[in-house]
């Protein structure tokens, strides 16, 4: 899918808290409730087979209200467990913005989405330009250390700006509201200045006083 023309109009949304795709990343979801196992079926039938990852926020009474703006991925990997559970691996392919939601009689929610927005997610890997790596993985070093995170290092030293970034995005336990706005950062450098800014913040916020990052 190299084009918005081929990407479709409505797509099944999943709703979930703290978790978001972003283009050319994956993400691995583990379908339990019967709704979603229903979307995931219906998925696969379809010629697209994509399901967009979208943020709820609490709303007033009711199902809770969705984010603006979410990121569509296309199962790439599926399989089944014993008692009826789904593991999937979703590809991101583009961000999209919210039209309208579309009322059916499915079990899960869907969407009809925009992602004029988002024509750049089709492109090529990005690249960073201004990104002082060496200073970024000693604040991410200090980071992992401060939240007691496993780490296979070796991997994101050895891993392309994009995959790294978007991958400690993905994978990092950010505020859900952190999570958005990494999703929303316009291009990889934008995403690159919040994760640093996440990242320093919450080192200074576990810091003693002689150990504030400068």
């Amino acid at each position: 899918m190299k084009h918005i023309a081929d990407l479709p109009d409505t797509i099944a949304v999943f709703p979930l808290p703290g978790a978001i795709l972003l283009p050319r990343s994956r993400l691995p979801l583990h379908i339990f409730e019967p709704r979603y196992l229903a979307m995931i079926e219906d998925c696969l039938k379809s010629d697209h087979r994509m399901i967009g990852m979208i943020q709820p926020r609490a709303g007033q009474g009711g199902a809770p209200v969705l984010s603006s703006v979410g990121c569509a991925g296309r199962i790439s990997s599926f399989s089944e467990t014993d008692d009826g559970r789904y593991m999937v691996t979703l590809a991101g392919i583009s961000r999209f913005r919210v039209e309208s939601e579309v009322a059916g009689f499915v079990p899960y929610r869907r969407c009809k989405v925009d992602w004029a927005d988002f024509s750049d997610d089709l492109r090529a890997e990005e690249t960073q330009t201004d990104f002082r790596r060496d200073d970024f993985m000693d604040k991410l070093a200090r980071y992992f250390k401060q939240r007691n995170l496993g780490v296979d290092w070796s991997s994101l030293k050895e891993a392309e700006d994009e995959l790294l970034v978007n991958a400690l995005s993905i994978l990092c336990p950010f505020a859900p509201e952190e999570k958005q706005a990494l999703l929303e950062a316009r291009t990889l450098s934008d995403r690159c200045r919040v994760l640093e800014t996440l990242i320093a913040f919450s080192l200074q916020s576990g810091s003693n006083s002689d150990d504030v990052l400068q």
